[in-house]
């Protein structure tokens, strides 16, 4: 019998003291050495291969749905997955699993999982000129998962910090108490940046030198670079994960240009594609005043600034009635605005236009317990369960709809399997809170 079994009968039998409670919440953490893939030296990393391959299946998913999900332009995504393997055959690691999609999230941004789940935004691919500029984007990425850059930096503590992006709580909820909604930051996933500098470097070594390899001009890396230093200085707020930390520099393009310069010089006269990108990416190009619009109304929400927010979400959803993100982040913006009537229209609306798309249902979950409906809360947090399943946060949620239901025994269950995964914050204070009212933990 497991720990969750244990706890599952100890709350059936109705006793459960506060060590023993405590004890079955217990985690370890894993460390260890291997042969670094990139000349074969001894690194410690927190994770095996296997292990990074499971961060990827346990999280990855769910982190892509907080960049609202893969864009529905299938062309567009097999286009990019198209680059992308003719990359990663040219690795220092081309068994591990790698998968590409371009997400709705407009903001600058591009990133990748420890097994190599690489998210690219539609808000980087308007900036860049041309496929070789995509190739080194993607290319930096597969330096990260190469050099095992994940694994030696922070091991399976990636799986805790990504699973409480769960806990999305637009406004306070009645009887639970005020809670951070981290889904309306600039790019959750700024929870898989703070790389050293010196990954930072590798990665753009590496994946200068997997483009070459791939039949791109070095170039690319350049090109690339540049326009991060330009978006840096012109929009800040836009540029997120990818060089968060640890900002563009003229040195590292400077670099980049060096060595296509000299180590690279025989890929110069190669074709960059633009031609071949313009094609590929015309139809994400006709709605770029959509996603500008729904940039800056992500900037203004970062700021708090909800009324300018909404304006542009507006803007946005005039420009293109069905796009998907811009209708969702106007519901997200009404809704913190305690407009959820209209916040429940959009979120609908969101939902109808992409019903694969799990962060919809998730928000008129949300806005359901906020109106005190627990019954429609239950079912579409329930939606999303069978859409993207293990995110705590909604299973605790579920456990709030069904107290509100007054179905303690299946709440108390909920409350126990999301504590059995968080034991920090609100929600689990909340959690704890009622099984010791209930007389679950003595």
């Amino acid at each position: 019998m497991n720990a969750y079994d244990h706890l599952a009968a100890s709350l059936q039998a109705n006793r459960l003291d506060r060590r023993q409670f405590l004890w079955l919440l217990g985690a370890s953490a894993l460390s260890g050495c291997a042969a670094s893939p990139i000349g074969g030296g001894a690194i410690l990393v927190g994770m095996s291969e296997e292990e990074e391959k499971q961060v990827d299946r346990q999280v990855a998913a769910q982190q892509f749905s907080q960049d609202l999900g893969a864009v529905q332009d299938e062309a567009l995504n097999r286009y990019v997955g198209e680059i992308g393997r003719r990359l990663d055959a040219n690795t220092h690691r081309p068994q591990m699993p790698y998968s590409y999609r371009v997400l709705n999230a407009n903001y600058v941004n591009a990133y990748t999982f420890p097994g190599g789940s690489i998210g690219v935004t539609r808000g980087i691919l308007l900036d860049l000129d041309n496929e070789a500029e995509l190739a080194a984007l993607l290319g930096h990425e597969l330096g990260h998962v190469n050099a095992r850059h994940a694994a030696r930096r922070q091991g399976q503590a990636m799986v805790t910090q990504v699973a409480m992006t769960g806990v999305n709580i637009v406004g306070a909820l009645a009887g639970v108490g005020s809670l951070t909604d981290i889904g309306t930051q600039l790019g959750a996933s700024v929870l898989l940046s703070s790389y050293s500098r010196s990954n930072e470097r590798e990665a753009d070594e590496l994946g200068q030198e997997y483009m070459v390899r791939a039949g791109y001009p070095a170039s690319g890396m350049v090109g690339l670079q540049q326009m991060l230093v330009d978006q840096q200085k012109e929009s800040p707020g836009l540029l997120q994960t990818m060089f968060s930390t640890h900002p563009m520099s003229s040195e590292r393009r400077d670099t980049a240009r060096q060595l296509a310069e000299s180590k690279y010089a025989s890929s110069t006269k190669r074709d960059p594609g633009r031609e071949r990108y313009m094609d590929n990416t015309a139809a994400l190009r006709r709605i770029k005043p959509t996603i500008e619009a729904c940039q800056q109304g992500d900037v203004a929400m970062a700021g708090k600034a909800y009324a300018k927010a909404e304006d542009q979400y507006q803007r946005a959803v005039k420009m293109t009635p069905n796009d998907y993100a811009a209708n969702l982040l106007l519901a997200k913006c009404l809704s913190t605005q305690d407009k959820d009537a209209q916040a429940l229209d959009y979120a609908r609306t969101a939902a109808r236009i992409y019903p694969q798309e799990a962060q919809a249902q998730k928000l008129i979950g949300v806005i359901a317990l906020a109106q005190k409906d627990p019954a429609q809360a239950y079912e579409y947090l329930d939606r999303y369960d069978r859409l993207l399943p293990g995110d705590a946060g909604i299973t605790f949620l579920k456990g709030v709809s069904l107290e509100g239901l007054g179905k303690r025994p299946e709440a108390a269950n909920h409350y126990a399997a999301y504590l059995k995964r968080q034991q920090k914050g609100k929600a689990a204070e909340y959690a704890y809170g009622r099984l010791q009212a209930w007389g679950y933990v003595k």
